[in-house]
Parts: structure tokens; C-alpha cells; sequence
């Protein structure tokens, strides 16, 4: 009887990528810094279209489409955000909407990420939090599924 190993990365979970995909981006030998450039110009562009589909949930329409006449909220434009991914910071471009009241989740671990930074910056350290000796209030998590 033949034995399979275990994958403990996880690989059988990761989505399939369409060959086509992988031929627009390598068009011959690749060194390491280039499969890092094409990584993280992938993982851009994927945070950047969710972010995109994000905001389309929130305002309940999809970009080119007419809004819906008793929305008054709106598309506009993006700001800038650096985030950290496991391939270093990552500039990526945040859509906005004209209320102000677009609050992504996939960007919300970032505000944890700096609050336990300026805490450490005060001389407060991270297992006093872990302990309960403060809190931290996190944004508040909205669900994703249509209403």
C-alpha cells in the first residue's frame, strides 16, 4: 500500500490558477526577484478587485452601473494605505466612497497593528494586554452577506 504524506502548508486548499493567467505573467526563465515582483504585483491587484467588490456590497451597486435612486452614497475615488503581507509593505489603493462610511474589513487588522505598536511606544507591553490589563477596541466587523 503506497503512503501519501501530509501537506502541512496547506497546499490542496489554495485556489487553481488558470494557466492562461500564468502565461500573460511569465513569458520566459524568471529570476527570484521577478517571481517576487510578479507576487506582489498578483497580491495588489487580488486586495485591490476585493476591496473594489467590498465597496459594490456596501453601496449595493457595481461600478458602471446606474445608482439606485435612494442611495445617496457614492464612488469616490481611492487614497493610498501601505499594509504589511507576509512579502514585506505593500502600497495599495483603498476605495472611498463619498459619506466616508466605507469601513473595509479586509484593511482592519492594520489598526490593531499600529495601536499595539504605539502601545509598546508608551512602555506598555503585549502580554500586559494579554494579561487584561488594557483593551484594545477593534473595529467593529460587519458581515459580507448580502442583507
Amino acid at each position: 500500500m503506497r503512503r501519501t504524506k501530509k501537506n502541512p502548508a496547506g497546499d490542496a486548499a489554495l485556489p487553481v490558477i488558470p494557466s492562461e493567467l500564468i502565461d500573460q505573467i511569465v513569458k520566459g526563465p524568471m529570476s527570484a526577484d521577478a517571481v517576487n515582483a510578479a507576487s506582489k504585483a498578483f497580491k495588489k491587484a487580488l486586495i485591490e478587485r476585493c476591496l473594489g467588490a467590498e465597496l459594490s456590497h456596501h453601496l449595493g451597486y457595481v461600478p458602471g452601473a446606474e445608482k439606485p435612486e435612494e442611495a445617496s452614497n457614492q464612488r469616490n475615488g481611492t487614497s493610498a494605505k501601505t499594509v504589511l503581507t507576509e512579502d514585506g509593505p505593500l502600497r495599495i489603493d483603498i476605495p472611498r466612497d463619498r459619506e466616508g462610511s466605507f469601513d473595509p474589513v479586509l484593511t482592519r487588522r492594520q489598526t490593531i497593528r499600529k495601536a499595539l505598536v504605539e502601545l509598546v511606544a508608551v512602555g506598555w507591553t503585549v502580554n500586559e494586554y494579554a494579561k487584561g490589563k488594557f483593551k484594545i477596541k477593534r473595529p467593529a466587523w460587519k458581515s459580507c452577506a448580502p442583507a
